[in-house]
């Protein structure tokens, strides 16, 4: 599993964990980030289960697991959060962000874990006594109770499945490099998982109006600079949630 830093002060940092090579081949790619405010963190939807671990070995080889305190899941899916059993071992009194919506379902994945329940307006991120950190209402992008998180400090939105594409193995750079060639590896997946226009449009809005260098979804490549303009705009004008003939 790739790691790679994304952005560090020397109070903040963010890094990056992604591109398995070793996951099972029916096992989609996914995207982990840890988010560190003077020494201690809180990772951004940690994964599932069959890849749990990778991501403890990648975590633990780019700083101590004892770093990490809190985690956020930004929607319900299963490769986002069904590795929270296996967390919840290895660190106690872990906190778990999560939309008030899922908790009762979260917790059918078996573990004992601190719910923070976040409200649908969003707010803020707690990590080390910073609260700079702002979770962002994405509801119905995909899912119902949805959110991204956005850093001013970094400059960096954390978009959870808003950007993702489905890459084939053989692409191994963790930003986008052509945006028009990128199209086809994320046309699809939004056209059939963003369920709302209304909702899409009121996303791409809120998120427009935020300090944003990189944009880091949940599968696929981080879009860095005009690339995130780019994205809203062709996300904003995107048709989605369409009938689809079967």
């Amino acid at each position: 599993m790739i790691s790679e830093t994304l952005f560090d002060d020397g109070v903040r940092k963010w890094v990056f964990f992604g591109r398995d090579p070793e996951r099972p081949g029916h096992i989609i790619d996914t995207n982990e980030y840890l988010v560190a405010h003077d020494g201690k963190g809180t990772l951004l939807d940690p994964g599932g289960i069959e890849v749990f671990p990778a991501v403890v070995t990648a975590v633990s080889s780019a700083t101590d697991l004892n770093v990490v305190e809190s985690m956020l899941a930004s929607h319900q899916d299963p490769d986002i959060i069904s590795s929270l059993s296996l967390w919840s071992k290895l660190i106690p009194d872990l906190k778990v962000y999560c939309s008030r919506i899922w908790s009762d379902f979260l917790s059918h994945f078996e573990f004992d874990v601190n719910f923070v329940l976040v409200p649908d307006e969003g707010g803020p991120l707690p990590l080390n006594g910073s609260t700079d950190l702002q979770i962002v209402p994405a509801h119905y992008c995909h899912s119902s109770g949805n959110f991204s998180v956005h850093d001013p400090r970094a400059k960096i939105l954390f978009s959870g499945d808003i950007g993702a594409a489905l890459l084939p193995d053989t692409h191994q750079d963790i930003k986008v490099k052509n945006f028009d060639d990128h199209i086809r590896f994320m046309e699809g997946f939004h056209r059939r998982w963003m369920p709302s226009m209304d909702a899409k449009s009121r996303w791409v809005e809120r998120v427009s109006a935020l300090d944003v260098d990189l944009m880091c979804p949940q599968h696929g490549a981080i879009f860095e600079g005009e690339d995130v303009g780019r994205f809203l705009q062709w996300f904003d004008e995107l048709e989605v949630a369409s009938a689809i003939q079967v």
